[in-house]
């Protein structure tokens, strides 16, 4: 049995992730105002409070982030800043905290999407910050110290999400987040280390 930590626990992936994890493992959930524990991800102070409060960890998984959505011409860097400050910095402000704080030969898993590979209309600051996590994924998976690992899932539009996404994503094909949830359980309980686990 692991100890888990997995941030954004109250959101559909996230829910999903607890569900699935919960069944084999100790799982801490952490969120903004909800959890075990709570966390502001673009907050360093919060980040590190969170780990003083929750120790001996086997592994943190965060399905949590925010972009904004909009138009390219009148996307302006406040709004940019908006996804680079909590989705891209807010992880790997968890993960450069973390390497401190998880246990030999644990492991990180974060959140990316389909954007960066299969854009959509008004999605310019999802796509750019899904690229970047990507990109931080495999780099750090070759300097992370004592045995640690680190994986990203990057799944499609989510079922249970439809109802306010589907007129962005016509024509894709959305995946349920119990079967998102199985690659984090992959990430989590298995071997590999600086992989982008596509779902959907």
């Amino acid at each position: 049995m692991m100890r888990v930590l997995v941030i954004g626990a109250s959101g559909t992936i996230g829910k999903a992730i607890v569900a699935e994890l919960a069944e084999r493992h100790e799982v801490i959930t952490a969120g903004t105002k909800t959890g075990d524990v709570q966390v502001d991800i673009c907050n360093l102070d919060s980040i590190r409070a969170m780990y003083a409060q929750v120790t001996n960890l086997d592994a943190v998984v965060i399905a949590s982030g925010k972009v904004h959505f909009g138009k390219l011409e009148e996307m302006t860097p406040e709004l940019y800043a908006k996804g680079l400050d909590n989705k891209l910095m807010g992880q790997v402000n968890i993960v450069m905290e973390g390497i401190k704080h998880l246990n030999d030969k644990g492991s990180f898993t974060l959140t990316s999407g389909i954007l960066n590979r299969d854009p959509i209309v008004l999605g310019s600051s999802a796509a750019m910050v899904n690229g970047a996590l990507d990109g931080f994924v495999k780099h750090a998976a070759i300097e992370l110290p004592r045995g640690l690992r680190i994986n990203i899932v990057s799944p499609t539009v989510i079922t249970e999400a439809m109802a306010g996404y589907a007129p962005f994503f016509r024509g894709y094909k959305p995946v349920a987040a119990a079967e998102a949830a199985l690659a984090y359980s992959k990430s989590v309980e298995g071997a590999q280390t600086g992989q982008v686990y596509i779902v959907g």
